[in-house]
Order: C-alpha cells, then structure tokens, then sequence
C-alpha cells in the first residue's frame, strides 16, 4: 500500500513556535461539538475568513514543536472538516503528534518550510522521495521520514483502521501455518 502524495495550498503559516493548537478554535470554543459551528469559528482571531477561503487539499505550515499544550482534537477536526489535508512543520509537540497520525491525519517534519513558504503557495509532499516542494519556487526541502508504524497508521486511516488490518493478517498467517 502507498500513500497518495499531498498537495495544496499553504492556507495558513503559524508563524510562532510553541504553537498551542487550542487557539485554532479559540479556548472557549474547544466544547463545541457541533462540527459546522466549530468550523465556523476556525482561525477568526487570525483571518475572519479562512472558513469561507479554505479549500479541499489546502495545507498549513508551522513553527517548532507545533500543537504544543494539551492534545484537544476539536481544531483538527474542524481544519479537516474544513478540507485542510496535512500540516507540515518544523516540528511537532509529540502529543499532538501521535494524536493526530493516530486519527489518520498526515503530519511532516521538515526543517526549514517557512522559510520557503509564503501564505497560497502550492506546496507538494512525496511521501516517497521524502521531499516537500514549493511548486512556484521549485525550492525543495527534505523530511523526516516517518516509522513503519506511523506509515502504516496514515495508510489505515487511523490507528484503529491498522490495528484491524493487522490482526487480520496475523490470524490469516496463523490460520495457514494451522492448515499446512
């Protein structure tokens, strides 16, 4: 199995490191559990309207250990309700690192994205040769590779997802060595 390659627009550069992810939503909205509600109130204390210019695909680009605080999920969802695909960064608070690829969502380490990046850029990762690209600039940098099992987590979908499909083919390994 291999992973489809991202590619979209920066829709947002965080700028600071440290980056609390309850801030997406504000603090006093991460009980929202409406999603439509949550997503209305995405980023306005940054852009009033990144809801309304997000697209399907769009990216975000972060500073060092971004997601840092406590791993409350309701940003992402609404950034992936949104349409947001990915969130490359300089690094990434280890919670809200395995938080989010457990969840299925694609994050990439890569030293040095803002500075190639300017908000709207088109921006494409490859999983494969392990590069982010911007496409305007052709500047190119490279990024951590994830683990096997991180990999395998962002093929499944989410954690759950590659948890099942491995049991799955540890029962089908041991029902052939059973029958042979």
């Amino acid at each position: 199995m291999s992973m489809p390659n991202l590619q979209g627009r920066a829709a947002w550069i965080f700028k600071e490191d440290d980056f609390d992810i309850d801030l997406i939503v504000g603090i006093k909205n991460i009980k929202i559990t409406d999603i439509h509600e949550l997503a209305a109130v995405t980023m306005t204390s940054y852009d009033a309207d990144f809801a309304t210019s997000v697209k399907k695909g769009d990216l975000l680009v972060g500073g060092h250990n971004f997601g840092y605080g406590h791993p409350h999920y309701p940003a992402m969802r609404a950034m992936r309700h949104l349409g947001v695909a990915g969130v490359i960064a300089e690094s990434f608070s280890p919670g809200f690192f395995r938080g989010e690829i457990s969840m299925g969502f694609p994050l990439v380490t890569c030293p040095g994205i803002r500075e190639i990046t300017t908000r709207w850029d088109e921006l494409k990762v490859d999983w494969d040769a392990s590069t982010v690209t911007n496409i305007g600039s052709g500047r190119q940098l490279p990024f951590e590779r994830l683990s096997s099992v991180e990999r395998g987590t962002l093929e499944a979908g989410g954690f759950i997802p590659y948890l099942k499909a491995r049991l799955a083919r540890q029962n089908d390994a041991a029902g052939s060595t059973a029958s042979a």
